[in-house]
């Protein structure tokens, strides 16, 4: 057990706090000293946590809150073994990549429940505020909770993303003004009733975008100015809770521009005019229950709809293709999970999932497609005298039904093993394991107009991980170190080729790629009555190889498309009393993007960003104000090819508590 002794100054800040929601500026130490409200010094004693036998990363509490974030993806990219793809603005597109594994080899979970998307196996980020999170959790190989679904057992990397419980009444509001003619409003309201507890959060963005931009190549130099980069998006979820129940709905509105590459166009501008709409709509639901001491059971329902619209097809397009497709997918899934305990030191679980799609679209020749996921897994899992293991076995049956005259894909039946082991003595904790996976092809490998194959392969990836974790806890001090070696290979990677013709490109079977790796963090936390300092480091050192065809000497035994070598991050915060400040510095180095100029790389870049905070408690009211300087250096990097982010940026943030 841990003890912390919590003082009346921590427990004042707590209440009038009122649990604002993360990013919003406020502090851990909000409150000054005129605003103290003494009482009696309470001990609060918690249970120290498990070691976990997968390799996991976690930003919570004031770690996340320091970030100078908005998405998701901002918070994931300071994670060891994270490449982020982000295609420039803040209305890009932005995927997650871990350890080369690939976008689509990636799980994203809100309280426990995927995240999906059928038609092409990603997840857009930018569309989840960390407003309502309580954590952002990265786990490779399995999370080896005690009862869990299937479908977390079938990703090569899962991300958790957790929504916080609120502990009492309160409502926050932010408002905020930042570069590139970007306006934001933001509200939280939160409650505790009779058990009951929940929140409503909802969000409206508007942006221009129109960042200035420098592109330099061998051949060019140029300056301009980035157009059809704006986006205006409203968002609106809540969640209810009570016990071992929880549920979640949202729902994201957006229309935004494809600004495109930067290429000069027949106009002689660097413009572009794609436009893509997107709503968005998920309700979820989740319950778990123990009973009789040994028996555990869980729950999960959830139901999606999504509608996208992407339209080039206006007057001044003259050199890409005029398109005006419309994309409709709904989705519905549940899972029931049962856990059996028959001794102390060993707990055993089934779990069956069933996720029904339908993709629909306008596309020329394309027929709706109904795609049925089945997966079941057992797995035991033991610990005895710091020793423990787990195993498991999932099996994925897809069956997929069109109404074209081609017909559907083949049905893929396969089970797949993985295996962990971990010993902990002390705050040591030495842990291995092993996974094979695969991913199923998506409905746009398959089916896509002119571009499908129905005779793909499933994507197979075998992971073997060796690591060791050390922890420190005292009542002021929290420090903690992990490391891991890891080597992945994937076989019959899916790629699309043009295969029949410069312009006319095909899904394939393609590739095999072997990676070796290194990830390593460390974590440490001070604090003292008036003062809190954190210091988060990630490192990453890893070669991607592709080993496809030993007679290619241009690409065999070359670095993989978009995969640094080294890459790394540190974020340091400092808070004294009313004030904080953070500091994030992430460098990523130098990535070759085609083979056909080897030489033609993307550069290593630098970012720093930096965040001041004020915070203070009047009248029972927290307010905030921060401001934010975002790429600090003025580097205009790129993460795609001549999609340059943009440079040096300002976020000017209130927020008000009560």
């Amino acid at each position: 057990m841990l003890a912390a002794a919590l003082t009346g100054a921590a427990l004042a800040v707590s209440a009038a706090s009122g649990g604002m929601a993360p990013g919003d500026g406020t502090g851990l130490l909000a409150a000054g000293a005129d605003s103290v409200r003494l009482l009696q010094e309470v001990t609060v004693a918690a249970r120290r946590s498990v070691r976990t036998m997968a390799t996991s990363q976690t930003l919570q509490g004031e770690e996340l809150r320091a970030l100078s974030s908005t998405s998701v993806a901002d918070a994931l990219k300071y994670f060891a073994g994270v490449q982020i793809k982000d295609y420039g603005g803040l209305g890009g597109l932005k995927t997650i990549n871990v350890r080369s594994l690939g976008a689509q080899h990636v799980g994203v979970y809100v309280d426990g429940i995927r995240i999906t998307n059928a038609q092409n196996g990603t997840v857009d980020l930018g569309k989840f505020s960390l407003s309502a999170m309580e954590s952002v959790s990265l786990f490779n190989a399995n999370k080896l909770d005690v009862c869990q679904s299937a479908s977390e057992f079938a990703s090569g990397a899962t991300v958790y993303l957790h929504t916080r419980r609120p502990a009492g009444d309160s409502l926050a509001v932010q408002v905020r003004r930042a570069s590139f003619t970007t306006f934001m409003a933001k509200v939280n309201a939160q409650f505790e009733r009779g058990g009951w507890s929940g929140f409503v959060d909802g969000e409206w963005t508007d942006s221009r975008g129109d960042y200035p931009f420098r592109y330099r190549s061998e051949h060019e130099d140029t300056v301009g100015r980035r157009t059809n980069s704006d986006i205006r998006y409203g968002r609106v979820e809540g969640a209810l809770f009570r016990g071992g129940f929880s549920s979640h709905i949202y729902y994201y509105d957006s229309e935004r521009g494809c600004p495109g590459g930067i290429v000069r166009r027949l106009s002689d501008k660097y413009v572009n005019v794609g436009r893509e709409w997107d709503r968005d709509f998920f309700v979820q639901a989740s319950y778990q229950a123990q009973f009789a001491e040994r028996h555990q059971v869980k729950l999960n329902a959830k139901y999606t709809n999504e509608y996208l619209r992407y339209c080039t097809d206006y007057p001044e397009n003259h050199n890409t293709a005029r398109v005006n497709n419309h994309y409709h997918q709904q989705d519905g899934y549940g899972a029931l999970c049962y856990a059996f305990a028959p001794w102390s030191w060993l707990s055993l679980s089934a779990s069956y999932d069933v996720r029904y799609s339908k993709l629909s679209a306008d596309l020329k020749k394309f027929d709706d497609v109904l795609r049925l996921d089945q997966k079941q897994v057992v797995a035991a899992k033991a610990s005895w005298q710091g020793l423990q293991a787990a195993a498991s076995l999932l099996h994925q049956h897809y069956h997929d039904a069109t109404f074209a005259h081609v017909g559907a894909a083949d049905p893929l039946d396969r089970w797949t093993p993985a295996l962990s082991l971990a010993y902990t003595q002390g705050g040591l904790t030495l842990r291995a394991w092993y996974k094979k996976i695969f991913r199923a092809p998506t409905l746009n490998d398959l089916y896509y107009t002119q571009v499908g194959n129905r005779n793909l392969k499933p994507e197979y990836t075998k992971q073997l991980n060796l690591g060791a974790e050390y922890h420190f806890d005292s009542p002021r001090w929290n420090v903690s170190a992990q490391a891991d070696v890891y080597q992945n290979k994937i076989e019959n990677r899916i790629v699309c080729l043009p295969l029949k013709g410069t312009y006319t490109w095909s899904m394939m079977n393609y590739g095999y790629t072997f990676c070796r790796g290194v990830n390593a963090t460390a974590q440490g936390r001070y604090q003292t009555d008036d003062w809190f300092f954190s210091l988060l480091t990630s490192l990453t050192w890893q070669r991607d190889l592709n080993r496809t065809d030993p007679d290619d000497a241009d690409t065999y035994d070359k670095s993989i498309c978009y995969s640094p070598t080294l890459s790394s991050g540190i974020t340091s915060v400092i808070g004294w009393r009313n004030l904080q400040l953070s500091t994030s510095y992430l460098y990523v180095g130098e990535r070759m993007w085609s083979y056909a100029d080897p030489d033609d790389v993307l550069k290593p870049y630098h970012n720093i960003d930096m965040k001041l905070t004020y915070s203070r408690l009047m009248n029972k009211t927290n307010w905030s104000v921060c401001l934010e300087v975002c790429d600090l250096l003025d580097k205009q990097y790129e993460h795609i090819p001549r999609y340059p982010m943009p440079g040096r940026n300002y976020k000017l943030t209130l927020s008000l508590g009560i």
